[in-house]
């Protein structure tokens, strides 16, 4: 194996992960800043999507939302260290799978360096049809869901060939 390549395709990757960070903390930015510009919550209506700041200092869709100080540090610990975990199989694998991962730690450090900066995660994008609205999220949970929905796919087509291979021996 070339190791210059090697190299080449890691720095790349790491780009990656820069550029969703990069997206990301644009967004956030944008709608903080408009926020506090206006003084007002409802930055953007539609009839199917809103553009709505909240502060979310639990974990995903602000389940566990906690204000104690040690709870809230231990599971951002907690959280890091999935990162790492995540870091390391994306290390290690190829192809699609690779960039699920990637996009899972781009949209995660995302996240996290909100946890760690404003001790909560704006979020903002608020969809709805009628009076049932989704949770609300915001651009690195787009990638963080989007890289957990390709690795799901890769599961089941894997499986597929799996299965395939074993039935025509």
């Amino acid at each position: 194996m070339n190791l210059g390549i090697v190299k080449n395709k890691t720095y790349q990757d790491l780009f990656i992960i820069f550029l969703i960070f990069i997206f990301d903390r644009i967004s956030k930015i944008f709608v903080i800043n408009t926020y506090s510009q206006n003084s007002f919550s409802e930055i953007f209506q539609s009839k199917f999507l809103n553009i709505h700041l909240i502060w979310n200092d639990g974990i995903a869709f602000g389940l566990l939302s906690i204000s104690e100080g040690n709870l809230y540090n231990f599971f951002t610990f907690l959280i890091v260290l999935i990162i790492f975990g995540i870091f390391l199989m994306f290390y290690k694998s190829k192809g699609l799978r690779r960039y699920s991962y990637l996009m899972i730690v781009g949209g995660a450090i995302g996240n996290l360096f909100d946890r760690i900066v404003y001790k909560a995660v704006p979020d903002f994008i608020d969809f709805h049809i009628k009076d049932f609205h989704w949770f609300i999220f915001n651009i690195a949970d787009v990638f963080i869901t989007v890289g957990i929905f390709f690795m799901i796919f890769i599961e089941f087509t894997d499986k597929n060939k799996e299965q395939n291979n074993y039935e025509k021996t």
